[in-house]
C-alpha cells in the first residue's frame, strides 16, 4: 500500500490492522528494544504530563495516599512517570500497574524497582472479581487495540474498579484512558519524524499501524457510553474520561460485564 492510498484509507478506522509486536513469536530482542524506546516516544508525544497536572495532581494529597490503577501498563513508562511526578510534588500516590502479557510484565519488572509502584500480571476483570478498588484508573494507548466487546468490558471494569470514597473534587474525572486521534496529519507527521530513528525496533511500523487503528474524536464519542466524555489530550491525542460531568455514578450501575477486556496499553508509540 503506497503513501497516498494509506492517507486515503485513514478516512475509516482499520480495525483489522495488526501490529508486529502482537505476534507471540516476534523477535524478543527487537521487542525489548521497543519497550525501552517507548519511554522516549511517550515522553515526547503522549500528553500525560499536562493530563497529570490538570486531572490527577489536584486529586492527590501530601498526607493521605491516593491509589491509582494503570491498565495495560506494558513496559511501565506511564506508571513510572506518574510516580516520579507525584514524588517530585511531594504527593502520596500508590500505583498498581497491570498487564496480562508475560513479555511486557517481564520487561517492566526487569527494570530497577521504584517506590509505590507495583507491577502485576493481571486482567482488569480479575481485579473486579477480587473486589479491588482504586481512587483513579488510567490507561495509555489501549483503546484502539480492543475489539468492541473488549472495549465495553474495559469501560465497565473501569467504573467498577473506582472506590466510593465519598466527597472528592467533583469536577474532575476518576478514569482517564488516553489514546491517539487518527488523522492524515498525525500519520504523516509520525512517518516523517520517525524516519531516521528507532531502527531495530517495532516503534515506527507499529506506531503507524496504531494510528490506522485509532478512533477519531467523533468515532470515540459514538462508541462510548453516555457517562463518558472525550476531551483533547494534546496534538493528535485524546482522553476518554469518566464520569463525563466529573461526578461519580453509583457503583454497579454498569450492568453485567461481557468477556474480560484485554489489557495492552503502553505497547505503542
Amino acid at each position: 500500500m503506497n503513501a497516498l492510498s494509506v492517507l486515503a484509507s485513514l478516512r475509516e478506522r482499520d480495525a483489522d490492522a495488526t501490529e508486529l509486536m502482537d505476534d507471540p513469536d516476534c523477535d524478543p530482542a527487537t521487542l525489548a528494544r521497543t519497550y525501552a524506546q517507548f519511554r522516549l516516544v511517550n515522553a515526547a508525544v503522549s500528553g500525560w504530563r499536562s493530563s497529570y497536572r490538570r486531572f490527577i495532581r489536584p486529586q492527590l494529597s501530601n498526607t493521605v495516599p491516593t491509589t491509582l490503577l494503570d491498565i495495560g501498563s506494558g513496559g511501565g513508562d506511564l506508571p513510572r512517570a506518574l510516580a516520579a511526578w507525584a514524588a517530585r510534588d511531594g504527593l502520596r500516590l500508590e500505583i498498581t500497574a497491570i498487564d496480562p502479557d508475560a513479555r511486557a510484565h517481564g520487561y517492566a519488572t526487569s527494570l530497577p524497582l521504584i517506590p509505590r509502584v507495583d507491577f502485576r500480571r493481571a486482567f482488569s476483570a480479575e481485579l473486579v472479581a477480587a473486589g479491588e478498588r482504586f481512587d483513579l484508573v488510567t490507561s495509555n494507548h489501549l483503546l484502539h487495540h480492543l475489539m468492541p466487546h473488549e472495549f465495553g468490558a474495559l469501560l465497565r471494569d473501569s467504573e467498577q474498579l473506582i472506590a466510593d470514597t465519598g466527597a472528592r473534587r467533583s469536577h474532575l474525572p476518576r478514569v482517564l484512558h488516553g489514546d491517539i486521534t487518527r488523522g492524515a496529519i498525525a500519520y504523516l507527521g509520525f512517518w516523517i519524524a520517525t524516519l531516521p530513528f528507532f531502527h531495530g525496533s517495532f516503534i515506527r511500523a507499529d506506531g503507524l499501524t496504531s494510528i490506522r487503528r485509532s478512533y477519531t474524536a467523533e468515532e470515540l464519542r459514538t462508541v462510548a457510553p453516555d457517562k463518558w466524555r472525550v476531551v483533547p489530550q494534546g496534538p493528535f491525542r485524546q482522553l476518554l474520561i469518566w464520569p463525563a460531568n466529573g461526578r461519580s455514578a453509583s457503583q454497579g450501575s454498569a450492568g453485567p460485564r461481557p468477556t474480560t477486556a484485554r489489557s495492552r496499553g503502553e505497547h505503542d508509540a
